[in-house]
């Protein structure tokens, strides 16, 4: 009778006694020995790789590089684009710092920031600016559905899902990423006394955010929803992910009055007036105000880098309709190309929609809604006409007219 052969791993030639484990293939075996050290080579090389890529990232986007690429987007806001480029560039450099595994050199810790400024002036734009030009995951998130754990709405573990998704569950990218959570203010504290009962949209989903901003270890649901006690969750470390939280915190001019010592509106004047800008109370805001505001100061104390956005004058208004790469009559001008004709708009019709963006007080997202108030009708029948139109051109009167028929100048301003 003939002796069986003995079984060995095709790479080291282990036998299988001395293996733990010998995975047949098709032609072989292979050692639990081999596939740890094939393992390893793949993860340096991983590590190797992804150590080039933040360092030609770090090469690129400098500071001035990082706003350089905002200003083609976004009109204005200098002093915001500046602190975040400083933070984004920060942040690679900090991943970069944390990859060498020097014990001996200074930790460096990260600096969470918070935008403040009104509706439309840009603090989502600057978010989606920013996430196109970078090479870490990034997600936006909306403040409003989350909830304390328990109620109907999300989780705040939720927002770790959509780095995630954007990481393509690679954890140890999402562990690198940036998130900006959006409508900070809406989970605002409703009075200036702690709850005594339960806040589950407000100061409860703030407490849930504390570990999560500092830097925890945190128990994912892969598909976000409901935790179950059967579904199988994802551990995401955010010691590394870097926050940015954004809110218009409409009213908290009045909190920044209020200690200046002056008056946001009404003709009443302190002695110290001359000091401080009226028109744009905003540059003024500390954490003092969030507080004010309703925000928790363990939360404030996690955002430790605070800045605010300009509200939008006129000439801002003005080149945010014509001057960015993709400024609202650019795009227009590119639908109406698709049709094979040419748009034209008279200045006098881009100054009358500027006023009546600034009339609405509703920011850039304001000139949205007048541009279409204007374009509908012919956006409507040029594609039926039985000849292309080769030329259009928006006039004074037509705009008027078109205005007029969408009762734009009934709406009052509260």
């Amino acid at each position: 009778m003939a002796k069986e052969t003995a079984l060995r791993c095709s790479m080291c030639g282990r036998d299988k006694k001395e293996a733990k484990i010998l995975i047949a293939g098709i032609n072989g075996h292979i050692c639990d020995n081999c596939i740890n050290q094939a393992f390893n080579l793949i993860k340096e090389e991983a590590m190797g790789e992804q150590k080039q890529q933040l360092q030609q990232a770090l090469n690129l986007l400098k500071p001035a590089a990082i706003k350089e690429k905002l200003d083609e987007y976004v009109i204005g806001q200098d002093d915001a684009k500046k602190v975040l480029a400083v933070a984004v560039y920060n942040h690679f450099k900090r991943i970069s710092h944390t990859q060498k595994n020097i014990k001996d050199e200074v930790e460096i810790d990260k600096s969470n920031l918070i935008l403040v400024g009104e509706t439309g002036t840009g603090k989502t734009l600057l978010a989606r600016t920013i996430a196109t030009m970078l090479n870490v995951p990034f997600c936006i998130a909306d403040a409003t559905v989350l909830t304390e754990a328990g109620y109907v709405g999300e989780d705040v573990e939720s927002i770790l899902t959509r780095l995630l998704q954007a990481a393509d569950y690679d954890v140890a990218a999402a562990e690198k990423g940036i998130v900006f959570i959006d409508e900070l203010d809406k989970i605002a504290r409703k009075s200036d006394n702690p709850s005594i009962t339960r806040d589950v949209s407000g100061e409860g989903v703030q407490q849930a955010m504390l570990k999560l901003l500092e830097g925890t270890i945190v128990n994912v649901p892969p598909q976000g929803g409901r935790k179950h006690p059967d579904a199988k969750m994802i551990a995401v470390n955010t010691k590394n992910i870097l926050f940015i939280c954004g809110g218009a915190f409409d009213g908290i001019e009045k909190k920044i009055a209020q200690r200046l010592n002056t008056q946001a509106v009404g003709y009443a004047s302190s002695v110290n007036d001359e000091e401080f800008d009226k028109g744009n109370l905003l540059q003024y805001v500390s954490p003092q105000d969030l507080k004010s505001f309703g925000l928790i100061p363990e939360l404030i104390g996690r955002l430790p880098v605070l800045t605010y956005l300009k509200p939008l004058d006129r000439s801002a208004l003005r080149q945010i309709l014509t001057d960015p790469k993709n400024a609202l009559i650019k795009q227009y001008k590119q639908l109406f190309k698709m049709e094979g004709t040419k748009l034209d708009i008279d200045d006098d019709v881009l100054n009358l929609i500027v006023d009546k963006a600034l009339e609405f007080k509703l920011g850039a997202r304001g000139l949205r809604g007048l541009c279409e108030a204007i374009m509908t009708d012919i956006m409507y029948s040029l594609p039926s006409e039985d000849k292309p139109v080769k030329q259009f051109t928006v006039t004074m009167d037509y705009a008027l007219d078109k205005l007029k028929k969408a009762k734009l100048s009934q709406l009052k301003v509260a």
